[in-house]
This record gives C-alpha cells, sequence and structure tokens, in this order.
C-alpha cells in the first residue's frame, strides 16, 4: 500500500476541518432554528444577528479553505496540461477498473 504524501495528509486534513466546521455551523443553525419559533421582538431580533454571525464565520471559513486548495489545484491542472497522454491513460484504466467492478454485480 503506498505511503501517503505530506501534501496529501495535508489535504486531508484541511476536508475534515472543512466538513467538520460545517457539520458544527448545521447543528447550531438547527439548534437555534428550533428556539426562535416562539420568539418575538428583541428576541428575534437577538437570534437573527447571531443566525447572521454564525453564516459570517461559515462564509470565512469556507474562503480559507478555498484558500488554501489553491495550491493544490493549479499544481493538477498543471500536470494534466503538462501531460494530457499521461492523464487520458490514467482516466481510462481508472474506468475500465470501474466499469469491470460495476460489472460483475
Amino acid at each position: 500500500m503506498a505511503r501517503k504524501t505530506a501534501s496529501q495528509a495535508a489535504e486531508e486534513q484541511i476536508k475534515d476541518q472543512a466538513f467538520s466546521e460545517l457539520q458544527a455551523l448545521i447543528e447550531e443553525s438547527d439548534k437555534l432554528l428550533k428556539s426562535s419559533a416562539s420568539l418575538v421582538g428583541e428576541e428575534a431580533e437577538t437570534l437573527r444577528a447571531q443566525i447572521a454571525q454564525k453564516l459570517q464565520l461559515a462564509l470565512d471559513s469556507v474562503s480559507r479553505v478555498r484558500d488554501r486548495t489553491k495550491p493544490a489545484v493549479a499544481a493538477t491542472e498543471n500536470y494534466i496540461g503538462g501531460h494530457p497522454w499521461q492523464t487520458v491513460a490514467v482516466s481510462a484504466g481508472f474506468g475500465l477498473v470501474v466499469g469491470l467492478l460495476l460489472g460483475r454485480r
């Protein structure tokens, strides 16, 4: 089994962090929405401000993840652009393996 490179480990860590932050946002939003059913007036305004703050945090998190992954995307695009036939061969091989696996069922 091949070992993971440092960049693969970093990419997985970024992905895991993004998913955990997204899950936390979903859970927090769900709690806020459930508690908002009976609120009116100033309490409703406070709740809306909390929801807006949580959404801004989520947007900031997505921006940070996007900024972190830009180098990996650029490297992938450079490799594909510089090695088109190798990319086609690997893609065809992957498609063949997937097709064989699905055909066995």
